[in-house]
């Protein structure tokens, strides 16, 4: 038995395809389903099943497609009831595969109420579980996603849910869909597999004294939640389409006209000295789909901009992965269009600017808790989006902007120069360098 994961950075997730005696289980696969139908096809596989172990909240899933282009069986937990067809999982009855192969359902609510792992067994022995958003490497799927009102009950059932993985035989390989760079769970380890005997040593989590004290736990500093999880569930409830095709049309920087959401894709310092007005500049990078939904209005029609030969099909398929399909074509030569501007400084010239200048840290608050910025207002991106500019900021000043490492300090710029302000970005370094810098109090 071998057990490949394919592991999706900006999202913090990882797909797994186990093959056994020619046959494959490929297990909660992403939209872009052709990378792990490519690897099984390499492999000379044939796959038998594809399991979900939840409706997923973070990305559409590529399931349903994966079997109706293969002919593998769909496994889904009974309680999703998703509305196609599927074989539903119940707690504990096996569902047999071939040359010994078992796949056992365990029910592990507190993720999500019809959260399933699935432990494997070849002739009886079990070799590994797939735990999904439960039991994760020195963590656990995070229960708030589904809104506060639901959330301690689901962070009890969690309680429970881990320590019935942990039950498990101690040599049984763990294999989590969310782990480090995920915001669905609680924290991460820079590992994304493990073993049951591992997590009893090294997971916080299953040395807690009772059920409340890791309700407790689990709720005591929630990340935030992007705003295109909202969309995640529904969709996979109901069925995700095939991905679109990843060739757009050039178009001018004219073309995109009203209602379309301008994204500038290209390395912020391209952006810095000069991006098309009212446009949202992500650069390509890991996490650019994410932040493209979290930061755009859901669903709403998209053009890209990019340097000549940038890779755009990345882009699409990242924007693919959460559902955002309509993106009308990319824009590759501004010409003289891209008037607006930031500046870009680094470290010693953010720290020569700094003396009576007006600040913003862009940070998430847990960040800015850990290590706070003196004197800086304080705005986590996305709420630049939902709740505006903050209004102590004065736009005829220089705003110096910082987040973690420049990046979303970039984003910012970006939004803040859409709306007459005049962004300074400290790249290359982070809030961090800046606080510590500062003369002791």
């Amino acid at each position: 038995m071998e057990i490949i994961p394919f592991r999706t950075p900006g999202l913090g997730d990882q797909t797994y395809l186990l093959t056994h005696e020619g046959k494959g289980v490929l297990v909660d696969p992403q939209r872009d389903v052709g990378r792990f139908l490519d690897a099984a096809a390499e492999r000379d596989v044939e796959l038998r099943f594809v399991l979900e172990t939840h409706l997923h909240n973070d990305y559409v899933s590529g399931a349903e497609q994966a079997a109706l282009r293969t002919g593998a069986e769909l496994v889904l937990p009974a309680a999703s009831a998703a509305a196609y067809p599927h074989t539903p999982a119940f707690h504990l009855e096996d569902i047999p595969g071939t040359d010994g192969l078992t796949i056992r359902p365990i029910h592990t609510p507190g993720h999500t109420p019809e959260h399933t792992s699935y432990l494997v067994l070849v002739d009886g022995e079990p070799l590994a579980v797939f735990s999904g958003g439960s039991l994760l490497v020195t963590s656990a799927g995070r229960p708030d996603l589904l809104g506060p009102k639901r959330a301690r009950t689901l962070a009890r059932l969690q309680y429970g849910s881990l320590h019935r993985l942990a039950g498990l035989p101690r040599d049984v390989g763990l294999y989590p869909t969310h782990g480090e760079g995920s915001f669905c769970g609680v924290s991460g380890a820079g590992r994304y597999t493990s073993t049951i005997g591992d997590e009893l040593v090294s997971n916080p989590l299953l040395a807690l004294p009772g059920v409340e004290a890791f309700a407790d736990e689990l709720l005591a500093d929630p990340m935030p939640i992007p705003a295109f999880y909202a969309h995640m569930g529904p969709a996979n409830l109901l069925g995700v389409p095939a991905q679109p095709e990843n060739d757009l049309p050039e178009i001018g920087p004219e073309e995109p006209g009203d209602g379309v959401h301008v994204v500038d894709i290209r390395p912020g310092r391209e952006q810095a000295a000069g991006f098309l007005p009212g446009s949202t500049g992500i650069e390509l990078g890991d996490d650019f789909g994410s932040w493209a939904g979290w930061l755009l209005p859901y669903g709403e029609p998209i053009a890209l901009v990019a340097q000549p030969g940038q890779d755009v099909a990345e882009a699409v398929t990242q924007l693919a992965r959460i559902g955002l399909d309509d993106v009308r074509g990319v824009v590759r030569d501004l010409g003289d269009a891209g008037t607006a501007r930031f500046e870009v400084l680094d470290l010693d010239g953010f720290l020569a600017r700094l003396p009576g200048a007006q600040v913003l840290d862009v940070r998430m608050p847990a960040e800015r808790r850990a290590r706070p910025l003196p004197g800086a207002v304080e705005r986590f991106l996305p709420d630049l989006v939902t709740e505006g500019i903050p209004a102590e900021l004065d736009r005829d000043r220089p705003v110096l902007v910082v987040c973690g490492s420049g990046r979303r300090a970039s984003i910012a710029a970006t939004i803040l120069a859409r709306e007459g302000y005049l962004p300074v970005v400290l790249t290359g370094a982070g809030a961090h360098d800046v606080a510590a810098a500062l003369p002791v109090p």
